[in-house]
């Protein structure tokens, strides 16, 4: 039976997605999914890419992780959100920076970067049209390098399609259990 995975756990190696979503390889949506390995092969590594514990000199993982959770609280989707909040509490991410994403007081951090970082992801979930150069400007001037900002962009823009991509997923899986 095909379902929602009420835990966030995700065995390394395994589809991210496929787990969480509860895609099993005998159902149609997994062959419907898997037709194109290699988009599925490279959303996970675009994945793991980007919460791969090694990268160095960038975001740090508690900041990438904090960005996926708030991602997913805005957009919502409380399966992913679930599953970034159960990495950060696996890092023992301090509790008043998830109840300060969770209230949407980020820009009450004493964390000037943090509150920059989280205040961009709103903005590029929100109003993508206000990523401009003055929002640029701030992460700067919270001390984020160039490449950091990229990386920042880049991570929210993948969120933004994995949220998608699951909601999109959930749905279907959801018709045919309908059916």
């Amino acid at each position: 039976m095909m379902g929602m995975n009420m835990t966030s756990t995700v065995e390394p190696g395994l589809d991210v997605l496929d787990t969480l979503l509860g895609i099993e390889p005998e159902t149609g949506l997994y062959k419907v999914r898997h037709a194109r390995d290699k988009v599925v092969a490279a959303t996970q590594g675009s994945h793991e890419l980007f919460f791969d514990p090694a990268l160095q000199d960038n975001l740090s993982l508690v900041e990438r992780l904090l960005v996926a959770y708030y991602a997913s609280h805005l957009t919502p989707n409380a399966l992913l959100a679930g599953y970034y909040l159960e990495q950060l509490q696996v890092l023992n991410v301090e509790p008043e920076l998830v109840a300060a994403i969770d209230s949407g007081s980020i820009e009450a951090l004493s964390d000037v970067r943090l509150s920059a970082i989280l205040v961009f992801t709103r903005t590029l979930i929100e109003s993508p049209v206000e990523g401009d150069r003055a929002a640029l400007q701030v992460l700067q001037a919270a001390g984020l390098s160039s490449s950091e900002i990229v990386v920042l962009a880049q991570l929210i823009a993948f969120l933004s399609y994995q949220v998608r991509l699951a909601a999109g997923l959930g749905a279907l899986s959801a018709m045919g259990e309908a059916q």
